[in-house]
């Protein structure tokens, strides 16, 4: 775990105008594009002056509303990147893009090419230590046996997802070691599914304290979150090495 957390690249895209009107949700909440790219613009501001990341950014396409959501398109682990295959048939042709800009870094592509497999980055969850990936209405058990095989170093388990739209709907890494998780339903039928979801490196947050030693920025989600969105969704995180 050396290290875990200390990344060095963001790749990020932009809001397409078509968001407010066609992005995926699973409420019927009207979304103020205004504010959603508000957030957007607070969220690349924090990767590139709070975090010091370099941020690579993609233009936005019109004909893919949930574009901005890059983190669905590829699971990065050091210098392996995989681009998955979204469960949404709407959502297949983000990975162009994200797999060139990858490419264009130096990482090893593996593409998720198995038409059985579908995977969202956003139900992939890693500790440093190993994956968990949530099997949810986008993540299939073959995604989950894709990843395990790019990734042969790290275990790989897999964790039922019921009532969220990912598995990072309600928990996240929150620190080396340390696995912040909601007090949800769906976050509790989950994490009996697995002990080490509950276990003495978890905690449940209701509140900042929790989590005085670490330093938290605060960063505003409401309109995304109207269209299922959550922060990690509009970035994938590389560290990228000096050899690279």
């Amino acid at each position: 775990m050396s290290g875990f957390g200390c990344f060095t690249h963001a790749v990020v895209r932009a809001v397409p105008q078509s968001l407010a009107r066609d992005a995926l949700r699973s409420g019927g909440l009207e979304v103020d594009l205004l504010k959603v790219q508000e957030e957007y613009e607070e969220y690349v501001s924090v990767l590139k002056h709070r975090l010091g990341l370099e941020v690579l950014e993609l233009p936005a396409d019109e004909a893919l509303p949930d574009c901005v959501f890059v983190e669905d398109a590829a699971v990065v682990c050091g210098d392996t990147a995989l681009v998955s295959r979204p469960g949404a048939q709407s959502r297949r042709r983000e990975t162009e893009a994200v797999k060139a800009a990858l490419t264009e870094l130096g990482l090893n592509i593996v593409e998720m090419t198995d038409e059985s497999a579908t995977l969202d980055g956003g139900d992939v969850l890693f500790t440093g230590r190993e994956f968990f990936v949530g099997l949810s209405k986008r993540t299939n058990q073959r995604g989950a046996e894709i990843l395990a095989d790019a990734f042969k170093d790290y275990a790989v388990s897999t964790v039922p997802v019921q009532d969220a739209l990912h598995l990072k709907s309600f928990c996240s890494m929150a620190g080396p070691g340390l696995i912040a998780i909601g007090s949800s339903e769906a976050a509790n039928f989950s994490a009996k599914f697995d002990v080490r979801l509950i276990c003495d490196v978890c905690i449940y947050i209701c509140v900042f304290e929790k989590l005085k030693d670490h330093m938290l920025i605060p960063v505003t989600n409401q309109e995304k979150a109207k269209v299922d969105g959550g922060l990690t969704c509009c970035s994938v995180l590389i560290n990228m090495k000096k050899n690279i």
